[in-house]
């Protein structure tokens, strides 16, 4: 409602709910900033961060699921414990090492990070999923013949899909919305959504009206993509994921 109210009637006390409503703010988004650019920037590292992370971690849990080892819970354990780590405490090392590779405002480098920071929840959802697979199955594979590669891709793969699928939708709202990295790490060049509507928060003050215009840009392909996925993503994470 505040995006499409002006700058007077989006502070106003009390709140206004009858209000004449305006496409200015939308507007001047648009005017002030490339919202394209943005958005581009935005699909290019939530995709590319959840494709790198799923290759990443569809054989690694495999791995761990159906040839686990003592140390295999302490791993899992200690991936997610990394996820307690608060992000700011890791800001200045990251920053000078995406400095010195030359990466600063740069996609690559977000999509490097988005990597990291979802791969531990990515590997505990593929890891219990693929729990959920009988052994049987696999064994039955082995005695015809089958190698490691090909019982991955012919029996594991199709038979978790559902949940694969799930996990990477999840994955891909997490980087769309992570906004700590992209604001620290880029500016005009890689910025996403996010950055987008933290620019509007200036010296001068917060511009609610124009803030809230941005936001609903940024928040509307994610939630319209999700309406779509939204079956999908329900299967997979009532497919063992609750555990």
């Amino acid at each position: 409602m505040t995006s499409f109210k002006t700058e007077l009637q989006a502070i106003a006390v009390p709140p206004m709910f009858a209000f004449e409503p305006t496409l200015e703010n939308f507007s001047i988004v648009q005017e002030r900033s490339d919202y394209m650019k943005y958005a581009i920037n935005s699909v290019i590292t939530s995709f590319g961060a959840t494709f790198l992370a799923l290759v990443i971690a569809v054989p690694s849990a495999y791995s761990m699921a159906f040839f686990p080892t003592k140390r295999t819970k302490d791993i899992l354990l200690w991936m997610l414990s990394t996820k307690m780590l608060p992000a700011v405490g890791v800001l200045m090392p990251i920053y000078l090492l995406t400095k010195g590779a030359g990466l600063l405002d740069n996609v690559l480098s977000l999509i490097i990070i988005f990597t990291m920071i979802n791969l531990p929840i990515i590997m505990w959802m593929l890891f219990t999923y693929f729990k959920e697979i009988p052994k049987e199955i696999l064994e039955a594979c082995r005695m015809d013949g089958a190698t490691t590669l090909g019982e991955l891709r012919h029996v594991v793969m199709p038979l978790s899909w559902g949940g694969i699928t799930s996990t990477g939708l999840l994955s891909i709202v997490l980087c769309w919305n992570e906004a700590f990295w992209s604001i620290n790490l880029t500016s005009a060049d890689a910025g996403t959504l996010t950055a987008l509507i933290a620019s509007y928060s200036s010296p001068e003050g917060l511009f609610w009206a124009k803030l809230s215009a941005a936001s609903t840009l940024a928040c509307a392909p994610i939630v319209v993509f999700g309406w779509f996925c939204q079956k999908q993503l329900v299967q997979g994470l009532t497919f063992g994921a609750v555990k």
